[in-house]
């Protein structure tokens, strides 16, 4: 590591002691917990999983770090809050790091550069961009044991505002600005990423949201024919195109209803006497929530709707589903419909804890490749969460907590002859977890 023993200075004395610091500790990381997110890394196979749909065009003779490898630190340093390219540099001594991808903390050369990393960044191509994203998929099936009878996929898309001239970037007058608008799909009950596709930032079209839900379903099916799979999203996704394509392939859907006045008169005698009982009564609140035959004029078929009616001292509100579930109205509303806001949990451990909006690159391929691997360091702290015992205080914790209690945990590392020793800071709080933790994920040792 870079000499920087010179670098000293004074602090205040404490009780009449002076106080120095320099920076002369030695093999030091205070990113010792990312070992944990090795042996979580190894169990899912994730980067040969990732490695295995990219052709390295490089020259044999001139690799240092080969494709596994990059991958791992890339989606090591991003769990670890390392998001931008340019820490490649800052982090390529750590020997956590180092110690992580399988190089040794001292005698190994250093990781990976920035350029590098860039270069990596830039080079999937189209197809290759497509068996990432299947691989993703992919690696959501088989982190079941088994098939489940059904599953529940939320589909929703979230804003990326951009500060350069990237490709694919589209002005958004509801944000106000340039960016993209990724569509990202996660399993509905655990929080699993299946998908994350960079698309300009504009609503999608009834003939992309056909396409991305027929992909994402066929691709599921070729592990699970017999699953019942049912999507749910808010209006954007209520498109005729996409609920005709489900419908004719067996897939159950469940989507938020933009209202329009053949709507509202169709609920009016309700809304009215809600509203009149609403005038009448001491309630603070009156809902009623009934269901409907309805058929659009874009549509071709007639459909479920449900509609949920509101009154309050703001007045009269109305929000409608469209559904081909079967169930009580008010079932398919309050748990069904309404446990779509979880998703937005997920976007934001996705985009905010773990900064997949740093989509920078001037090319579109090189961002998707980018969201490909933010979701791939989802995985690693969504599993590593997985591995705390459902009584503990961080069972439920957002990344950022876990990164703080479990990731960020200073240790020495000293590489002898014969064994590699970590040695983690005796005051750490989270000692009985991480030990716990350690080992669950790697029962038999190394």
């Amino acid at each position: 590591m870079n000499d920087d023993s010179g670098l000293f200075f004074d602090l205040p004395s404490v009780r009449r002691k002076k106080v120095t610091a320099s920076f002369d500790g030695g093999r030091l990381s205070s990113n010792g917990g990312v070992l944990l997110l090795r042996e979580v890394e190894r169990r899912l196979d994730l980067a040969g999983r990732l490695g295995a749909c990219m052709t390295d065009r490089r020259d044999p003779s001139r690799i240092s770090h080969d494709l596994a490898e990059m991958l791992r630190t890339r989606m090591f340093l991003i769990a670890a809050g390392y998001e931008d390219g340019d820490d490649c540099d800052a982090m390529r001594e750590d020997p956590a790091f180092k110690l992580a991808v399988g190089r040794l903390p001292e005698s190994d050369a250093p990781l990976c550069s920035q350029p590098t990393m860039s270069r990596l960044e830039n080079a999937p191509r189209l197809s290759e961009l497509v068996r990432l994203s299947a691989a993703l998929i992919d690696l959501f099936c088989a982190s079941y044991a088994k098939a489940p009878a059904t599953i529940t996929l939320d589909i929703d898309d979230t804003f990326d505002e951009v500060h350069g001239h990237q490709q694919l970037s589209f002005f958004n007058a509801h944000y106000d600005g340039y960016g993209f608008q990724p569509i990202h799909i996660y399993e509905g009950t655990s929080g699993k990423p299946v998908a994350v596709i960079l698309r300009p930032a504009k609503v999608p079209g009834g003939r992309e949201v056909r396409r991305i839900i027929r992909y994402v379903v066929t691709r599921i099916r070729k592990h699970w024919p017999r699953t019942q799979i049912v999507m749910r999203g808010d209006s954007h996704y209520a498109r005729p195109e996409a609920m005709e394509w489900c419908e004719d392939n067996g897939v159950s859907y469940i989507f938020g209803l933009a209202g329009n006045p053949a709507l509202h008169e169709l609920r009016r005698a309700e809304c009215d006497e809600l509203s009149r009982r609403w005038d009448q009564g001491a309630e603070d609140k009156l809902r009623r929530i009934s269901a409907f035959d309805y058929a659009a004029k874009s549509w071709t078929r007639t459909r479920r709707v449900v509609a949920r009616m509101e009154v309050t001292a703001d007045g009269l509100d109305i929000r409608y589903i469209v559904t081909s579930l079967k169930g009580r109205p008010r079932h398919l509303y309050e748990d069904v419909y309404c446990a779509r806001g979880q998703a937005e949990n997920w976007i934001k451990l996705h985009k905010s804890q773990l900064a997949s909006d740093r989509t920078s690159c001037s090319s579109p391929g090189a961002n998707q490749f980018r969201l490909i691997l933010h979701t791939g360091a989802y995985w690693l702290m969504h599993r590593l969460r997985a591995g705390i015992a459902k009584s503990h205080a961080l069972a439920n914790a957002e990344f950022t907590t876990l990164r703080l209690a479990l990731i960020k945990v200073a240790a020495r590392i000293r590489e002898g002859a014969g064994r590699i020793r970590v040695m983690f800071a005796s005051a750490c709080p989270h000692k009985t977890l991480i030990a716990k933790l350690a080992t669950k994920l790697c029962p038999q040792g190394p």
